[in-house]
């Protein structure tokens, strides 16, 4: 997993509220095991047409939203299905963060270990990011994971809570996995400090 500091990019903006993970990625696209391929099912259904050709006025299929690195999404984004998928997908599309006001709470742990930084702000700074893309689609924000902040380019700033384990992982490009290998020294060293107990039974 890579090192997350902060994010600097522009960002596009589907104002939907409660947006669920099947929505996100079609649970046909849940067989594969690896994130190879989807970025393609990414709101499939919102995105094309049956018979697969590009719906022109969804917003990830404008020229503005090319090369977008944060979505910015309404309340409740990710609830319904607990599957691994729907971060996958959003990352394999480019997608380094997602902003709502609110996050599933599963969606928002699988984000977190895998390295999506979800951010959940207040209603008026969410407001204002869609006003900004409304104005200027190619407006840049920058998220700073050390101090938690969301800054605006006219200077505002609203903080986000992360939990600190995550923010520690995070920061350091490992996930859970990884941050138990980095301790096995400390692990082997309490474990040679410590005799083994010995459990005896009454007859």
């Amino acid at each position: 997993m890579e090192k997350i500091s902060s994010i600097t990019g522009r960002f596009v903006v589907l104002p939907v509220q409660d947006i669920d993970t099947d929505q996100i990625i079609p649970a046909r696209y849940l067989k594969v095991t690896d994130k190879s391929g989807l970025a393609e099912g990414l709101f499939f259904a919102w995105r094309f047409n049956a018979d697969g050709s590009p719906k022109p006025d969804f917003v990830l299929n404008r020229p503005e939203a090319q090369g977008a690195t944060i979505l910015v999404a309404g309340r409740n984004f990710g609830c319904g299905s607990s599957r691994e998928h729907a971060p996958w997908a959003l990352q394999g599309y480019g997608f380094q963060a997602v902003i709502s006001p609110y996050f599933a709470d599963i969606f928002r742990n699988n984000a977190l270990k895998n390295g999506l930084l979800p951010v959940q702000v207040d209603e008026e700074t969410y407001e204002q990011l869609v006003s900004l893309f409304d104005e200027d689609p190619t407006t840049e924000v920058r998220i700073d994971l050390e101090s938690q902040s969301v800054t605006l380019p006219d200077g505002r700033s609203a903080r986000f809570p992360i939990d600190p384990f995550a923010k520690h992982c995070l920061l350091n490009g490992v996930d859970q996995m990884g941050f138990l290998l980095a301790e096995e020294p400390a692990i082997a060293a309490y474990e040679a400090g410590h005799a083994p107990r010995v459990v005896t039974t009454r007859s």
